[in-house]
């Protein structure tokens, strides 16, 4: 356990870094609970993190405004999705930048359906870096503070481990379930 616990508070900076580059938010959550523990530092833990996202979506954007003709085989079966991003960016404005940082399956297509229409690259850049920034806080913060209470849940799953895939199970389903519906031709 203590070669564990040396190593990701070795490596642990490199990992939150590139997790974060996709917007996965249990990097994040993980380098909370080990600042609470006293094997990372909380404050460096968020600007990796927040730098790691901000890049991430940036690099999606880029990519999809100026490499157009390689992405598109890839964007293709997403047709639905990328048009139903384009009614949120139309209905809600450039808020939908800051939160889709929270939607699972949206923080990849958000940056791609943007990069598309002649939305600016600065602007993006500013509502992704006000994202990120909020993302890296929220899910760290309350990581942080809700440290001790996950260090018990997980106590308790390691006497019931049969709940942990059940749990995941209806988590991802119910979120491919919601993606489905609103994107289901009518």
């Amino acid at each position: 356990m203590q070669e564990t616990m040396d190593l990701i508070a070795k490596y642990g900076y490199v990992i939150l870094f590139l997790y974060s580059l996709g917007g996965g938010f249990i990097a994040i959550v993980g380098a909370s609970v080990l600042s609470y523990l006293g094997k990372m530092d909380l404050i460096l833990s968020l600007s990796v993190a927040s730098l790691g996202n901000f890049i991430g979506d940036s690099v999606l954007f880029y990519l999809t405004r100026y490499q157009k003709k390689e992405m598109l085989p890839y964007l293709t079966k997403h047709r639905r999705k990328l048009a139903y991003i384009h009614l949120l960016m139309r209905k809600y404005g450039s808020v939908i930048l800051v939160i889709k940082k929270y939607i699972y399956g949206f923080k990849t297509l958000v940056p791609l359906a943007v990069a598309l229409t002649k939305y600016s690259f600065l602007k993006f850049s500013l509502y992704n870096a006000v994202g990120a920034i909020l993302w890296s806080l929220s899910f760290g913060l309350g990581g942080y503070f809700l440290s001790e209470i996950m260090i018990l849940g997980i106590d308790k799953l390691g006497e019931y481990p049969y709940l942990a895939p059940i749990f995941v199970l209806f988590l991802f389903g119910g979120i491919w379930f919601w993606l489905k519906s609103v994107s289901k031709k009518k």
